[in-house]
C-alpha cells in the first residue's frame, strides 16, 4: 500500500552525531531528526492507534513522532535512512491482522487422540517390572 506523506507534517533538524567519522564528527552535524505530526498524516483511526504502538516512546504526547537518524556520515543519506523508517512505520501501522476464528476439533479427530493415548497407554503399561516367579 502507499502512502503519501505530506511534506507539511514533516519537520527535519541536523545534530552532531556520535560513532565513526574521526573529527568529522566534532564539526559537522549529521544526524537527522525527523519531527511529524501525526494528526497532519490523516491516518484512520486504526492505523494511528497501531502507530502508536508500534512508535512506543518515539511519539510525543502532542502526537509527534520523533525519529532520529545517525547511523551513517552523511547528513543527505542519514535523511532518507529517516524518512524510509518513518514510511516502513505507517505502511506497518496499516497493515491489519486477519480475524481469528476459533474452531473445534470433530468428533472423529477426538476419537483418534483418545485412541492414541489408550495405544500409548499400552505400551507404557507393558514396560513394568519383570517377576521371576
Amino acid at each position: 500500500m502507499s502512502f503519501e506523506i505530506p511534506e507539511d507534517a514533516l519537520s527535519e533538524k541536523f545534530l552532531a552525531a556520535t560513532g565513526p567519522g574521526g573529527q568529522n564528527v566534532n564539526k559537522v552535524a549529521t544526524a537527522c531528526q525527523l519531527r511529524v505530526d501525526v494528526f497532519k498524516l490523516g491516518l484512520s483511526p486504526q492505523a494511528y492507534a497501531k502507530l502508536k504502538v508500534i512508535a512506543g516512546n518515539k511519539m510525543t504526547t502532542g502526537g509527534e513522532l520523533v525519529i532520529t537518524a545517525r547511523r551513517y556520515r552523511t547528513q543527505e543519506a542519514n535523511r532518507d535512512d529517516a524518512r524510509a523508517r518513518l514510511a516502513q512505520m505507517i505502511a506497518d501501522a496499516h497493515v491489519v491482522q486477519a480475524k481469528r476464528r476459533p474452531t473445534k476439533p470433530s468428533k472423529a479427530a477426538k476419537a483418534r487422540r483418545v485412541d492414541a493415548k489408550k495405544g500409548r497407554s499400552a505400551v507404557k503399561a507393558g514396560r513394568g517390572k519383570v517377576s521371576w516367579d
